[in-house]
């Protein structure tokens, strides 16, 4: 006969075997949750110390005043130096609150925390550990907070491992506020002002506190199986949807990134959803499950609604069935009625395998499958979504309901594995066309997403993670490559508006200088021509405040004097004076634009041949009509081509008015409000005259003239648009602005307003 503790126990009962086996051996898995806590704590150390040294920079870096800026500086080289030890001693630190608690010995948990004050300091420093106290009591208190179902639970195992201990008014080893403790001794090694501290304590809520629950699950999953306390109930269960919301997204990696504000958005967005589908269910559409026969039952009549398991089932010989076909080719409107008919399918092939002629599931399970049908009905009609994208990405409807089955925080936190590969995959397909991807390198690599995810995934969720992993990857090398041709596309946008700039600056600033001026043909077409150029050349090379800049433009000045009429002895003395500087300072810009020095001379000797009359009492020079047509002559083989003058950038009409100053339509006036609000990074859906359609991101906006650079998923330029004419697109409809929020998130505001608007529209359709 077996022994009582070998008999197989239901419920929640503990095996006695287990039992005893787990009491047998406590100082080997207390080894066994020290081995996890210092691993996890390494890892979770590491990343919050990369992340200090760059807020440290960058705070640095835009620091208000050179003070901050040196102790920020001076904080980062203390860290950097420190670090290692910071991190042995924190580890340490807890590696003795787990000894302490084998041994019996726990702290009080209304013991005031060990404060710099007992070295005697001043009030100074008093204040500063005041600071330190209130942030990591505030960081505690809101971790246990947030973590209160699984402490409890791992309090409760690492109690029967210490004997019995109780943890009523103690400060358990792995509490919240034992580990903010032990970091806070650690970090005394820190020579450094509180400030600094307290951006450390800061991170060390976000990049620690915030990764516990994986280790506190961890340790939960593994004493269970060791056969530490299996079941166990929290006392509170009833929790919030806030609360629940918040614990099942720090399970997720990359959760921690997520703020209370964004956690309670999501809990309310999931609240709105399962009160919407139960309106939509009404008082008379409850399951016939829960309605009782009219007839005598009989056993048979009482089949039990299908589980989590049998739903898998049927959902996997369906994923096998989508995996064999060939629905590679299949247009969005065939796809979505393929997504429409899968809960159909669903339910056909429960009835098949159970033997029923027609099977039910809970309401759960049907909100569940009601909704992941909308989320790929939303794929499906995505504008964000190249048609060949969307029929591709519906295929992964049966792999995501059965996510949603396994694991009910698919719809409840963004950083879940499962969503962050989707967001991953719409927003490459985003800015993806045949034209910009030759190769197909792109849709193929979606492809062999959705491929392997339809031949591979069972029931292990990491493949989500290994597939985002390695897509990420891919999608990085791309973006690289794109990256490098895409700067070249702007560098070359920049320097041809930098040139255009400065043609229009120079053009004008000769214009403004010949106005009221008659001077001789051959000196307008100088200064219109070869000296035009050399503004040029000195704008784009030492800018329009540099001194070389100011002094060619005093050259005009003094030139165009010098051809005035000289009528008193005086003048004509100060001309002679100043014709050797104008020489030298003209031979200089003329130099710098490579015209040759006998040029030069040539261009020199007809000047010089103006001068004569003018150096003479009472004699003017020709005007500019009287040696026209000799000028041309003489300088049109030695002058490089004329510069044409351009408008000055920046005089444009009214943004709100047109160009008679008439009030522009509201369409449009809306539209420039949308262009310039645009950020770099937006993508648009251009569409042509013939329909053709372009996607293109924008990838920089000129800060002089205000034109906007398009290029494609390579990086290669597609066009380049004014504000106005952008506008003009947009307010047409040829050119269509993309969400940049991610698909999840689009989806499910979609779905909710969907819902809503059903429900708004019921009591109508009754009456």
């Amino acid at each position: 006969m077996s022994a009582p503790e070998e008999t197989p126990v239901p419920g929640k009962i503990v095996p006695i075997a287990t039992r005893r086996d787990t009491l047998e051996r406590p100082g080997e898995l207390l080894g066994a949750v020290r081995s996890t806590v210092t691993r996890h704590l390494q890892s979770l150390g590491s990343s919050l110390f990369d992340s200090i040294d760059d807020a440290l920079f960058d705070l640095a870096e835009k620091a208000a005043s050179n003070a901050l800026q040196v102790e920020y500086f001076d904080g980062m080289r203390e860290l950097r130096k420190k670090r290692g030890l910071i991190e042995r001693l924190f580890v340490e630190d807890v590696g003795k609150r787990l000894a302490n608690l084998a041994a019996g010995r726990l702290h009080d948990r209304r013991a005031v925390a060990e404060t710099g004050s007992a070295r005697g300091e001043l009030s100074l420093v008093e204040d500063a550990e005041l600071e330190e106290s209130l942030a990591v009591g505030s960081m505690s208190s809101k971790a246990e907070q947030r973590l209160a179902r699984s402490l409890f639970a791992l309090n409760e195992r690492l109690s029967v491992l210490a004997g019995g201990v109780r943890f009523d008014n103690v400060l358990g080893p792995l509490d919240p506020g034992a580990l903010a403790q032990a970091f806070r001794t650690a970090l005394r090694e820190l020579e450094t002002g509180v400030r600094v501290k307290l951006i450390v304590y800061k991170l060390f809520d976000r990049y620690v506190m915030n990764g516990l629950e994986a280790l506190y699950e961890e340790l939960n999953v593994t004493l269970a199986q060791a056969g530490v306390l299996p079941h166990i109930r929290h006392p509170g269960a009833a929790r919030t949807a806030a609360a629940a919301t918040a614990e099942a997204a720090s399970r997720i990696p990359g959760a921690a990134a997520a703020t209370s504000e964004e956690l309670a958005a999501q809990a309310d967005l999931l609240t709105q959803l399962g009160a919407l589908l139960a309106a939509r269910r009404g008082p008379l559409t409850a399951s016939a499950a829960d309605v009782p026969p009219a007839a005598p039952a009989t056993v048979a009549s009482y089949r039990p609604l299908p589980g989590p398991a049998e739903l898998l089932g049927a959902l996997t010989l369906l994923q096998a069935e989508i995996a064999r076909a060939n629905l590679a080719a299949r247009s969005a409107n065939e796809a979505l009625g393929e997504v429409r008919h899968v809960k159909d399918d669903l339910l056909e092939q429960v009835a098949r395998i159970s033997g029923q002629a027609r099977a039910r599931v809970s309401e759960a399970d049907e909100d569940t499958i009601d909704l992941v049908s909308m989320l790929f009905e939303f794929i499906l009609q995505d504008r964000n979504l190249p048609a060949e994208m969307q029929a591709l990405l519906a295929r992964l409807q049966i792999p995501y309901l059965k996510v949603a089955i396994l694991d009910r925080r698919l719809f409840a936190q963004r950083a879940h594995p499962a969503r962050r590969l989707l967001d991953a995959l719409a927003d490459a397909a985003k800015g993806w066309s045949r034209e910009s991807d030759p190769d197909q390198r792109l849709l193929e690599e979606v492809r062999a997403v959705v491929e392997r995810l339809l031949q591979d995934f069972d029931d292990d969720l990491g493949v989500f993670e290994r597939l985002l992993a390695d897509f990420s990857g891919k999608l990085d090398a791309h973006r690289k490559r794109a990256e490098l041709t895409e700067m070249r596309a702007a560098e070359a946008a920049r320097g041809r508006e930098k040139l255009e700039h400065a043609r229009r600056t120079a053009a004008n600033a000769v214009l403004d200088r010949l106005q009221g001026h008659d001077p001789p043909q051959l000196v307008r077409s100088l200064l219109t021509r070869p000296w035009a150029n050399y503004l040029v050349l000195l704008l784009l090379r030492q800018g329009a405040d540099s001194a070389e800049y100011r002094s060619a433009l005093r050259f005009m000045d003094d030139l165009l004097w010098s051809f005035e009429p000289k009528p008193d002895a005086p003048a004509r003395q100060r001309l002679h004076a100043l014709l050797p500087e104008l020489e030298r300072r003209l031979r200089q810009g003329l130099a710098t634009v490579a015209l040759q020095e006998p040029d030069q001379n040539r261009l020199l000797e007809q000047l010089n041949a103006l001068y004569r009359p003018l150096l003479d009492a009472g004699v003017s020079a020709p005007s500019g009509a009287a040696d026209a047509a000799a000028a041309d002559h003489a300088i049109e083989t030695v002058l490089p081509p004329a510069l044409e003058p351009e408008p000055v950038a920046g005089l444009q009409p009214d943004a709100a008015h047109g160009s008679a100053g008439t009030p522009m339509p509201a369409g449009l006036a809306e539209a420039l409000e949308t262009v310039r609000a645009l950020k770099v990074g937006s993508w648009f859906e251009f569409i042509a005259a013939d329909g053709g359609r372009e996607r293109a991101k924008l990838s920089w906006i000129s800060p002089i003239s205000g034109r906007y650079l398009f290029v494609n998923r390579r990086g290669l330029k597609v066009g380049d648009r004014a504000a106005a004419q952008l506008a003009g697109e947009i307010e047409s409809g040829r050119a269509v602005l993309l969400e940049e929020v991610p698909l999840f998130d689009r989806a499910l505001d979609a779905i909710v307003e969907r819902l809503r608007n059903a429900q708004a529209a019921a009591p109508t359709a009754r009456a």
